[in-house]
């Protein structure tokens, strides 16, 4: 009595309805995400050519537009790359203290005033104003770059591994201890210590981190390697595709801790067929033959 009744005058939307506007909210969704520019790396790589068959690399932080520059041997070529790339650099980092590698590291501090020039402990590489060593780090602009104290090769190589804030891959600057598929020599220490580094250090890391070593010595560590483990398909792929990249003029690197242990000798110094390769029952001892017995191979 009295009440007033109310009639909802929307009208109902049929199934065809609703999917249609589904289907268009997609559209508009799809589109909006295609026109949205580009996300940019936090941290970004750019490799560098230098000498006969050297690596020095630019480690960008892309936020700051700064970076460090990765054993600049040939320090105009090195400054000229990062002025291409339109980036400040803060930073020197010296994995050991071999002249391609340092010899740079004076002009570095002439031609970019300020810089901050950084090596391993002990090794009395050039104009080094920083000593680091296991845990230690350092930050350029937003990027953190950590450090291993690999030595061996030299008394004082270190190897540094950047993490992007992005949870994009580590990278990881070797210097002469990593190469991919192959080490470094053992000028001033011994199996054990390579093994720490190779296998307890760096082999570690995520297998997605990406390997930049110091040098384009790739094609030949490959063909040892194959030598030395003739039935590992992984060694001959790797090996075919390095050579069209290289015929391409183009770097093999970076390479990934992944696929170092697949084909890398001396990463794989545990496994039953090197160890029968070498006659030896110990790791250690079977990353020593695999040293001397590439230092010897000729290809």
């Amino acid at each position: 009595r009295g009440r007033t009744k109310t009639t909802n005058t929307t009208p109902k939307q049929s199934a065809c309805q609703r999917l249609l506007v589904a289907l268009v909210s997609l559209a508009l969704a799809s589109t909006a995400s295609t026109n949205a520019p580009p996300t940019m790396p936090a941290l970004r790589v750019v490799t560098v050519p230098i000498l006969e068959d050297n690596y020095a690399y630019l480690l960008v932080c892309e936020a700051s537009k700064t970076a460090a520059c990765v054993d600049p041997a040939e320090a105009s070529t090195v400054i000229a790359a990062a002025q291409r790339e339109g980036v400040k650099l803060t930073h020197v980092l010296t994995t050991h203290c071999h002249w391609d590698h340092s010899g740079g590291n004076n002009d570095m501090v002439k031609l970019c005033p300020g810089i901050e020039i950084v090596g391993g402990k002990g090794d009395n590489a050039a104009a080094v104003t920083r000593e680091v060593s296991d845990g230690d780090f350092i930050m350029v602009g937003a990027v953190k770059v950590g450090v291993l104290y690999t030595p061996c090769h030299t008394p004082g190589h270190v190897t540094f591994v950047a993490e992007s804030s992005d949870g994009g891959p580590k990278c990881v600057f070797t210097g002469d201890t990593l190469f991919v598929g192959g080490c470094g020599n053992f000028n001033a220490g011994t199996p054990q210590q390579m093994y720490t580094a190779l296998v307890e250090k760096i082999g570690v890391l995520p297998l997605d981190s990406l390997v930049y070593c110091g040098h384009e010595y790739t094609e030949k560590n490959l063909m040892y390697a194959q030598s030395a483990e003739p039935d590992n398909t992984a060694i001959r792929e790797k090996l075919e595709w390095v050579r069209a990249t290289r015929a391409a003029g183009k770097p093999t690197v970076p390479s990934t801790i992944g696929d170092e242990w697949k084909t890398n000798p001396f990463m794989r110094c545990r496994e039953a067929n090197l160890l029968a390769y070498t006659g030896e029952s110990d790791a250690v001892k079977c990353l020593g033959v695999i040293r001397a017995r590439k230092s010897a191979w000729r290809p």
